[in-house]
């Protein structure tokens, strides 16, 4: 069910795309599908009007699915499926709110919308509620820009934790990307809830074990891990995924349901900088009131990525956000999280 739409919700919206800059007169895209929870496209386009835009709606039509397994919380939308005048219809607006299930963060037509020179917000498939509380505001940049020049500066990553994780990543020719939930620069995309610093690493660089210890989070399944999962990681593939609980037994399958070695290799990682998202959000939500942005951006965690990596090469629609608490986090030996806690 639908929640009823609420003078609060209309003005977080309006708060939120100001920041990106909307104003009177901008041609605007509010991007559905027919899966979308009808709330925010409504929302988006309530909250354009308010600010004095032209906004049109475009509403995709679901797809039918094509993956082995259910797929979740991946950030690349297929709904758009390379559809021409679609395509062509975006890149032409000055902002577009993206309302797509998964939305367009790796969408194979973002670079194209991108270089129209339109600004895209991708508003998480979640509860407004939850929109609500991880409401981006002006201060939230500035933390993300510091910690990308550090990790821009970085020459190799180590992670390490109690539980066991042992991880090194060679920080040569990796992407470097932020978000901080709003964005006002022509053809550039941001995501809300936002707070967290990434890199996409080249291939054959990260090495190491990544453990899995419970109460972290396995965004994919939305599930706390109940028991510990070993992932053995040689030159970015997980090559064994070991632990006696169910688990890891969830893992291992679905892992293999893919069929593609490129579904165990490590797509990207970082750590969260959020301090108003919370690891023990999901707990108070239905899984389908919650696609799980805000746990990837709590402040301190480190978010560790399987699936699709354009810098290293791979393209696979298999995929893991697994977001560890008490790490600690190193660049050249400098600490910037330390078991588990913004340094």
């Amino acid at each position: 069910m639908s929640p009823r739409l609420s003078g609060a919700w209309i003005d977080m919206f309006v708060e939120a795309f100001a920041l990106c800059g909307v104003k009177p007169g901008d041609a605007c895209a509010v991007l559905s599908e027919t899966h979308t929870r009808a709330e925010l496209p409504q929302l988006s386009e309530l909250a354009l009007l308010r600010l004095g835009a032209r906004p049109f709606q475009l509403v995709l039509p679901a797809r039918r699915l094509s993956a082995p397994v259910p797929v979740r919380s991946t950030g690349a939308s297929d709904a758009i499926a390379a559809l021409e005048p679609v395509v062509q219809a975006l890149s032409a607006c000055v902002f577009i709110a993206d309302c797509t299930v998964e939305g367009l963060q790796h969408a194979p037509e973002l670079p194209r919308i991108l270089a129209g020179g339109a600004r895209v917000l991708a508003i998480s498939h979640e509860h407004p509620e939850i929109l609500e509380r991880c409401l981006p505001r002006a201060e939230d940049e500035a933390p993300v820009r510091e910690a990308m020049r550090r990790l821009k500066a970085a020459k190799h990553m180590h992670v390490h934790s109690e539980a066991g994780t042992d991880l090194r990543v060679d920080l040569a020719g990796a992407r470097v990307g932020g978000v901080w939930g709003f964005t006002t620069r022509p053809g550039s995309l941001s995501h809300w809830p936002g707070g967290l610093v990434l890199a996409f690493p080249a291939a054959g660089t990260v090495n190491g074990t990544l453990v899995l210890d419970r109460g972290d989070v396995n965004l994919t399944f939305k599930r706390y891990l109940q028991d510990p999962v070993r992932l053995r990681i040689e030159a970015d593939h997980a090559v064994a995924v070991e632990g006696e609980g169910v688990d890891a037994e969830l893992m291992r399958g679905y892992f293999a349901a893919w069929g593609d070695p490129q579904a165990y290799a490590v797509s990207h990682l970082g750590w969260g900088l959020n301090r108003r998202a919370r690891w023990d959000a999901l707990n108070f939500y239905d899984k389908a009131d919650f696609n799980g942005t805000e746990l990837r951006a709590f402040a301190g965690n480190f978010l560790y990525s399987t699936g699709a990596n354009e810098v290293a090469g791979r393209h696979t629609l298999g995929h893991f956000d697994l977001p560890l608490r008490a790490c600690t986090v190193q660049l050249d030996g400098a600490t910037v999280v330390e078991r588990g806690v913004l340094a």
